[in-house]
């Protein structure tokens, strides 16, 4: 009567197995993804501020590893100034609002 996954019942009882544990990860994880968020997020506000201190007039002792990282930071650099609650840019060479 069980069939592989090509036949009816075997197909069907693992497709509602995998929805069925689909749906307890969802009810376990759903409430904690807010926080989690909130966390990467102010881990990423401390790195930026890490890799900018330098320009921003903090003394930075590893500002030589993290000069190469401000290009690629740049694109989220008006984001991250706005949300710290700086209206315009704090650098002087970076005209970004």
């Amino acid at each position: 009567m069980l069939m592989d996954d090509t036949g009816t019942l075997l197909g069907r009882l693992r497709r509602r197995l995998n929805s069925a544990g689909h749906l307890v990860n969802e009810f376990y994880t759903r409430s904690y993804r807010g926080t989690i968020a909130r966390a990467r997020r102010d881990e990423d506000d401390l790195f930026m501020l890490f890799v900018y201190s330098e320009l921003l007039g903090v003394p930075n002792p590893a500002s030589y590893y993290t000069l190469e990282l401000q290009p690629v930071l740049l694109e989220r650099f008006h984001d991250w100034h706005v949300r710290m609650g700086m209206e315009h840019s704090p650098l002087d060479g970076c005209r970004c609002c």
